[in-house]
């Protein structure tokens, strides 16, 4: 496989994922880099703006398994992982598999769920595993995590810990569609056309699980100037410097940073990385990590401002 292969691919995924997602262009093309370099997502935006179809589509898309979870409350750790049962007739304890048994899984609203609830998915996002009982159970491959929220109803709900935000590859902000794609939405639910049927608006499966094995491997290739990689290095090493952020981003984001430019690099077909790569992947990649000083979210500065501030700062590598 090639590179122009690893582009091939991700434009046949985004063309299927597109006959079911009107817009949202950019979303799609985030969570479909993601997939490709094997990392999790969380989708932030008010409901009604196909972040469900958009998953489930992808999924459909990948020929991978798919399974949602709505967070609540009441949502206990066991519920997303399984729970060992006593077998009578065996007169022994069995492993009964919770919904995170799967290829692709969407943690709906995730911030509704408590702090130990949520702490139940990080095993799973950083080691493709889980742990019961002491027994370590293997998560399918390959095992990817979207989590959902809404921005603006945070009554009961749970602000997600650092340490699970920064498990997230992109943190997508998914926003109304334009008016265009609104009435394609509206002319498509008055043909009949259920949006819930992927079968019904022709989404197909565009890839292989091998076939995405080897896009990952080749996006492993390719190529990083130590120039390159020095202003990856750089540009979060700023972050933890900014006079508007508190808290800068982790070493785990400047590898993220390095893994998601390889990968906006190979879906554009290039074997290696450049500036621009870097600075179109840092936006998603570091919106979450940073915390902003109080005084700069009076003033109304946003993560993403701040994190264009921030790029600005670096020198760029000739």
């Amino acid at each position: 496989m090639s590179v122009r292969t690893v582009q091939e691919i991700a434009e046949g995924l985004a063309a299927e994922v597109g006959k079911a997602v009107l817009g949202q262009e950019e979303v799609v093309r985030q969570c479909i880099r993601a997939v490709l370099a094997g990392g999790h997502v969380l989708l932030e935006g008010v409901p009604g703006t196909a972040k469900t179809l958009l998953v489930k589509a992808l999924a459909h898309a990948v020929g991978c398994e798919f399974r949602r979870v709505q967070l609540t409350p009441d949502l206990m750790p066991a519920d997303i992982i399984g729970v060992s049962v006593f077998n009578t007739a065996r007169g022994e304890f069995e492993f009964r598999r919770g919904p995170i048994f799967t290829q692709f899984l969407l943690a709906d609203e995730v911030n509704r769920a408590p702090a130990k609830t949520q702490s139940a998915l990080l095993e799973g996002m950083e080691e493709r595993r889980v742990t019961v009982d002491g027994q370590a159970y293997p998560l399918p491959h390959p095992f990817t995590v979207f989590a959902t929220q809404n921005p603006i109803e945070h009554e009961g709900t749970y602000p997600l810990p650092e340490a699970q935000l920064d498990r997230f590859l992109f943190k997508c902000l998914v926003d109304y569609p334009s008016r265009e794609e609104e009435w394609r939405v509206l002319d498509m639910h008055h043909r009949g056309v259920d949006p819930h049927s992927l079968e019904s608006l022709g989404v197909q499966c565009a890839v292989a699980p091998e076939e995405l094995d080897a896009a990952r491997q080749e996006i492993t290739a390719v190529t990083v100037d130590p120039s390159v990689m020095e202003y990856v290095l750089d540009v979060v090493r700023a972050s933890r410097q900014s006079p508007f952020v508190l808290l800068g981003a982790s070493p785990r984001a400047a590898a993220l940073l390095l893994i998601a430019s390889k990968a906006a690099a190979a879906e554009s077909g290039r074997g290696f990385v450049v500036p621009d790569d870097v600075k179109e992947a840092a936006v998603p990649i570091l919106r979450h990590r940073l915390i902003l000083q109080p005084e700069a979210e009076v003033d109304g500065l946003s993560p993403d401002a701040a994190i264009d501030s921030i790029v600005n700062s670096v020198p760029v590598p000739r």
